[in-house]
């Protein structure tokens, strides 16, 4: 009786322990769940006039700096254009080309050759206000871009944002310090957009080009030229690729032609491009041409705006514009 008793007394021991063992392994033990991580990726402002993210956010920041370059062979290399948002290429008195290059993205240490200002300027800068930067001018220039909302930095007034490089000869070496520029401010801030972008999941439309030729006077026409592998367009001028004097070849991803009438005659004295009313436009983006229309109201501070042939705004590619001021009644030679 008493080693039954022993035994009735050890079970229950034994399964009291193994209860309380049970009990704390339950306790303290959960059912795994499914967790689920979610990478929030950072979201920039857009870079006005390009259409890009700005992770810098400095293009929200400041206004547009426009800077008069000269675009003759003595010129060359050009400095800093590769960096430009946007660059008007307008036809100016003798008949030569020179350039307006727009900066708000980026601001290099060295852009130029710096030049004179021409009445064309005025029409392109109006809508965008902020800072021209030139070397100077015949009076007549001077006192039409003077009716422009931008604040005037000429070579007089840069201080030490201008310089001349005492390696090449004047007046080819003449260059812009482009921080030093932006530190004069102006407005607005940030400029107005001019163009519309396409999202990454449309596509251009239009014909395939291989390559174009804008046929600008003399021998200052320019030969662009679809790269696959950059998907940007080559520029060539004098017969040369145009490279900077950092090594980078000059490829935008948009070229834009607009046919404008330059009032008083192509190539004189007081001549300007009309960017006031409408007229033909070509879009080249993607490897591909569409033709459409610009157009732009009384105002001198409207933006121009461009549409293609069906009415529907014309959309560029994120990425630097070219816009090439071409004389009307001027064919392009394109090769498909």
């Amino acid at each position: 009786m008493r080693k039954t008793l022993w035994v009735i007394v050890a079970v229950l021991v034994v399964g009291a322990i193994g209860a309380v063992a049970y009990f704390h392994f339950h306790k303290n033990t959960t059912t795994p769940t499914s967790t689920t991580t979610t990478t929030t990726l950072p979201q920039y402002p857009t870079a006005p006039l390009t259409g890009l993210p700005d992770p810098s956010g400095l293009s929200v920041k400041r206004p547009a700096l426009t800077v008069k370059i000269e675009n003759t062979p003595q010129a060359l290399p050009q400095w800093g254009i590769d960096q430009a948002d946007v660059v008007y290429e307008e036809i100016v008195n003798g008949g030569i080309t020179r350039l307006a290059a727009i900066f708000n993205s980026h601001a290099p240490a060295k852009v130029g050759p710096v030049r004179s200002v021409r009445p064309t300027d005025t029409q392109v800068v109006w809508p965008l206000g902020g800072i021209f930067a030139y070397s100077g001018g015949a009076p007549y220039a001077v006192a039409s871009i003077s009716t422009a909302p931008v604040k005037l930095i000429d070579e007089n007034s840069a201080g030490t944002a201008m310089f001349r490089d005492p390696n090449l000869y004047a007046p080819h070496n003449l260059f812009a310090i482009a921080p030093r520029l932006f530190a004069f401010g102006g407005t607005p801030v940030p400029p107005p957009p001019l163009f519309s972008y396409r999202t990454s999941t449309e596509k251009a439309g239009g014909l395939p080009v291989v390559s174009f030729i804008v046929p600008f006077p003399s021998m200052y026409r320019v030969t662009w030229t679809w790269d696959t592998a950059t998907a940007s367009w080559d520029r060539t001028l004098f017969g040369l690729a145009d490279v900077t004097g950092t090594g980078v070849r000059e490829s935008p991803k948009n070229v834009i032609v607009m046919w404008v009438n330059y009032v008083n005659g192509i190539g004189t004295e007081a001549s300007y491009a009309n960017l006031q009313g409408s007229g033909t436009a070509a879009f080249f983006a993607e490897g591909k041409e569409t033709m459409g229309t610009w157009s732009r109201g009384p105002s001198k501070a409207d933006v121009v705006q461009y549409k293609t042939a069906n009415g529907k705004t014309a959309l560029m590619t994120p990425g630097q514009t070219w816009v090439e001021l071409l004389n009307v009644g001027v064919a392009l030679a394109v090769t498909r």
